[in-house]
């Protein structure tokens, strides 16, 4: 999976800080929009956690921090929840404008009551998924209203909200009573996923209830038994990405991969050299899979590096040619692990110092068996795993024959 930094201005000029997290063949089928909880940032690790989920299911996300929070621009004073809004609509216009119009919103807690409302003005937006979210946009008043009649009276003033100073005036406080959010929900006539704790402290479980109880089908709501209302545990945010990727397909057709043409060989590899980088596609009749460079000389590492699919080659091999022959002899081999590394030696490295050229492949392989063995059998084994297709071919000389098409 790739993270790629991005800028984004929004309306009145601030910057934006955002994290596109595409899909690891990097080719995504759909684009989605991670809006955060109240006070948090796009790096909180339920955030990270849960937009990486997504990725496994095909979507690229995008997740940034509201005006005034983690690294953007502006003060926390101008993040009242419509500014909220308003920051998700321009960063889907960024989307829209330099990918492709993001087509799943999800929101965490306030952030859950903000795509809603961004999801009822944008026509490009299929479905919704919200995590925590409050039924009423004034809801997170409460944790600063001891302090509003000190606001009213002061103008600027510095709150605890979390544990956390925050400076809010009187229209950062005003703001919260501004949306009708039931009604909204009620009007929006889209796909919702509602997941919430039900022992959440923080935002009780009433909320996802009512929110329900509002919304037409297609409608679902998941429970999220033993969260907390911020998904500290990773185990919780995970489910939650992999719960809202699968609920999502119903809503977003399959796309199917292109499949390369082996043009009657056992596979292709295609390397788009403008757009890839070093990451290549290898497809054989049936599957598809990524090789690349580690990002230590220049690549991406999205996929494994040719040697290590080398090594892969012979380690599948090695233990397939074991657990036949163990089978065959009706020995008590449960499990074989195999470890290999390729590396190139100068040939006074080598034991054998006889005429050979100046650098070697070699490979070191190291064996380990689970099962009730002797050590005979260990040791006929090790010499039967020497025996493998791939060992053989590796070990022997190899005629290649090259043509352009």
């Amino acid at each position: 999976m790739k993270s790629t930094k991005l800028k984004i201005k929004n309306r009145k000029g601030i910057t934006l800080n955002a994290n596109l997290e595409l899909p690891a063949n990097q080719k995504p089928n759909y684009y989605a929009i991670f809006a955060h909880c109240f006070t948090c940032s796009s790096s909180l690790s339920a955030v990270r956690n849960v937009s990486r989920a997504l990725t496994q299911n095909g979507f690229a996300v995008l997740r940034f921090d509201f005006t005034g929070l983690g690294r953007s621009e502006g003060e926390f004073a101008d993040s009242h929840f419509s500014a909220n809004v308003d920051d998700l609509l321009d960063v889907h216009k960024f989307m829209e404008e330099h990918y492709q119009a993001p087509s799943l919103l999800v929101g965490h807690s306030l952030g859950g009551a903000a795509v809603l409302v961004a999801a009822s003005k944008l026509e490009t937006v299929k479905a919704v998924a919200t995590v925590g979210a409050p039924s009423t946009v004034n809801h997170v008043k409460h944790l600063f209203s001891h302090q509003v009649e000190e606001s009213e009276e002061k103008g600027d003033i510095e709150v605890n909200i979390g544990g956390r100073p925050f400076v809010i005036n009187q229209d950062f406080v005003e703001a919260f009573d501004n949306t009708d959010l039931p009604a909204i929900v009620k009007d929006l006539r889209k796909p919702l996923l509602i997941m919430h704790a039900p022992f959440d402290k923080i935002v009780g479980i009433e909320n996802a209830e009512q929110l329900y109880k509002k919304a037409h089908h297609p409608k679902s709501f998941i429970t999220l038994d033993n969260a907390d209302h911020l998904l500290t545990k990773e185990e919780d945010s995970q489910y939650v990405g992999h719960m809202i990727g699968t609920w999502a397909m119903r809503y977003f057709p399959k796309v199917k991969n292109v499949i390369l043409d082996t043009e009657g060989e056992q596979l292709v590899g295609h390397l788009n050299s403008v757009e890839d980088n070093f990451t290549t596609s290898i497809q054989t009749a049936n599957h598809t899979f990524i090789a690349d460079e580690p990002a230590s000389v220049g690549g991406n590492d999205f996929g494994p590096s040719p040697y290590e699919y080398l090594n892969a080659a012979l380690a599948a091999c090695t233990v397939m040619t074991l657990k036949m022959y163990a089978e065959r002899k009706k020995w008590d081999l449960k499990e074989v692990f195999v470890y290999i590394t390729h590396s190139r030696k100068h040939s006074e490295d080598m034991k054998d110092k006889s005429d050979k050229p100046k650098y070697l492949d070699h490979i070191s392989m190291k064996l380990k068996f689970v099962g009730d063995l002797t050590s005979e059998q260990k040791d006929r084994l090790k010499s039967i795993s020497s025996r493998c297709p791939v060992h053989k071919t590796l070990a022997s000389e190899v005629i290649f024959e090259t043509e352009i098409l």
